[in-house]
């Protein structure tokens, strides 16, 4: 029926009714919930209580049960009082025994792994360039109520309310961050959400570039990292950065070691990427910034530096800081910073110094346009919620690294890896570069005959842990014969000069020990592993590790 021939007639009302139709018509029925006639309870056996109630709702029977007898109301309220208290109390001991049970109690099998984990920490000897140990209040701050809240958004624009705490921490941290780098917050911006610096690093990506835009970085096996993009020879994208953008690395110089910026020009100027990066993780020499800065501007690109493994060292001044130079600053904070495991990024804002690339327009616009365009691309681009543990434990850290003390400890970090990189080099050991100018030496096993594999697997018995990287060997090939030692976490327990120099004895014995278990076995890794069992050399090493390392003290530790 169109609706032209609509019946009218149709109400509200409340009656009871009956539908007729016939072939010819249809008749106009008041649409009612409720009979308007009289209510009529009819009264069975002389009682009304027991008696149903009915009507019609919309055309339906609805009865409305009266209550039965046996079924009034408690006489005795004060009982139901007690009932209900008693079942409260209940339920509140549930949750004191669920949630206020240490760790030792409620979960006795993580507890035994975690302990486990704190005693290999403080038996062993921690060389990873890229490993520290946190202070106490990190910690606290880390396993603290703030892992509660739920904070999406920026200080002051966030999506769920109860954040006005929240806001004060993450805005003191910007406020520690800049401090602690000693930026100009007229000129300098800061979002402290990355979850990592990878994360960071491909945030920069997204809220800067298209899809298949071009960014150009250090190869990972000169040093550089994978989230500045990396592919392998065959093709095929290792990283997200690879996926998504186009990437093309420049290189270090293979017989030297060091970066080859005449190469790294000529290529940037083909190439033309949008993003420059400069920053890597097994690089042990300064970066030359300025010469950065005259490639960028000649290929119109925007300069981002990662600092990762040397924020500390730019913090405490004892290198040369990229923020002289560079648009966009990244970073983890859990290295050399002693902080959280977590990312860090930095931006120019305010009036551009010059022309900026990709963003440079003709609009009569000067001004740095990266602070909305990053912060979009933390979140909601990428991330949820900060994890607002991580921002109150990273603020405690940057309020320290701001101390005399830090920046003492950051200049013994550097001078125990000078110490070390001598004290090897005299024992005829081979140095990328020859040394180091960072916190992180480059150790060229080839001559000794031994992988670097094997090598790491030897140390790891010895209950000394490092990393094994890939190096340029003497023909300019790619070689798995490195190690990377950095000097941060042992210095962080108090090791000086003197410390590394028998730490240097160490690590040169377990490259002897790994000689010879090759010499024996091979250097295939699963038959050189065989050989590695109840091997007396190996147990005699450990034991004069552990000796010397129970010797420091592990902070955050009762």
């Amino acid at each position: 029926m169109g609706l032209a021939e609509a019946q009218p007639g149709l109400s509200l009302g409340f009656s009871s009714h009956q539908s007729t139709s016939s072939s010819n018509s249809i008749q106009s029925i008041p649409l009612q919930l409720l009979d308007q006639k009289e209510d009529k309870i009819r009264v069975e056996n002389g009682d009304d209580r027991d008696e149903d109630e009915k009507f019609n709702l919309l055309g339906h029977s609805i009865c409305l049960k009266r209550q039965r007898d046996g079924f009034t109301m408690n006489p005795n309220p004060s009982k139901c009082l007690a009932v209900e208290s008693a079942g409260l109390e209940a339920r509140r001991a549930v949750v004191r025994s669920w949630g206020n049970q240490p760790l030792s109690v409620a979960d006795p099998e993580v507890h035994e792994i975690m302990e486990k984990e704190k005693h290999r920490q403080f038996k062993g000897i921690e060389l990873v360039a890229s490993e520290n140990f946190v202070c106490r209040a990190v910690m606290e701050a880390l396993g603290s109520h703030l892992t509660n809240k739920y904070s999406e958004g920026m200080p002051g624009a966030r999506y769920y309310t109860g954040n006005q705490h929240i806001d004060q921490i993450e805005l003191l941290c910007h406020e520690r961050a800049l401090a602690a780098f000693g930026l100009d917050p007229e000129k300098w911006g800061v979002n402290v959400q990355p979850y990592s610096c990878t994360s960071a690093n491909f945030a920069v990506y997204t809220g800067l570039l298209l899809p298949n835009d071009r960014i150009m970085g250090l190869d990972s096996p000169s040093g550089g990292h994978m989230s500045h993009g990396y592919y392998i020879p065959g093709g095929k994208n290792v990283s997200a950065a690879s996926i998504f953008f186009d990437s093309f690395p420049y290189k270090v110089n293979p017989q030297t070691g060091y970066i080859d910026y005449d190469k790294l020009e000529e290529r940037a100027v083909d190439y033309r990427p949008k993003i420059l990066i400069c920053g890597g993780s097994s690089y042990p020499r300064e970066w030359d910034y300025a010469r950065f800065r005259h490639v960028a501007d000649k290929c119109g690109a925007v300069l981002m530096c990662d600092m990762a493994h040397i924020s500390g060292l730019v913090a405490a001044k004892e290198c040369a800081s990229p923020f002289d130079y560079c648009d966009i600053v990244t970073s983890t904070t859990h290295k050399s910073l002693r902080g959280p495991r977590g990312g860090i990024i930095f931006y120019r804002k305010g009036t551009k110094l010059r022309k900026q690339g990709v963003h440079h327009t003709n609009d009569g616009d000067n001004n740095y346009d990266f602070e909305e365009k990053i912060n979009f691309a933390v979140f909601p681009s990428l991330q949820g919620g900060p994890h607002n543990n991580y921002i109150a434990a990273l603020a405690i850290a940057l309020k320290q690294v701001a101390t005399p003390e830090y920046k003492a400890y950051m200049n013994q970090v550097k001078r125990n890896a000078q110490a070390l990189a001598n004290a090897l080099l005299r024992r005829k050991c081979r140095l990328v570069t020859g040394g180091t100018d960072n916190h992180l030496l480059l150790w060229d096993l080839t001559s000794l005959g031994i992988t670097g594999k094997n090598f790491e697997k030897v140390c790891e018995l010895c209950d000394i842990t490092l990393n094994k990287t890939a190096i340029f060997g003497d023909n300019g090939a790619p070689s798995r014969r490195g190690v990377r030692i950095g000097t941060p976490a042992m210095t962080t327990r108090g090791c000086v000069e003197a410390d590394f120099e028998t730490i240097a004895d160490f690590l040169l014995r377990a490259a002897k020990i790994t000689a010879s278990v090759q010499l024996e076995r091979g250097t295939y890794h699963k038959d050189f592993i065989q050989g590695l069992q109840n091997n007396k050399d190996i147990v005699e090493l450990r034991n004069r590790v552990e000796t010397f390392a129970y010797q420091f003290e592990m902070p955050g530790y009762d």
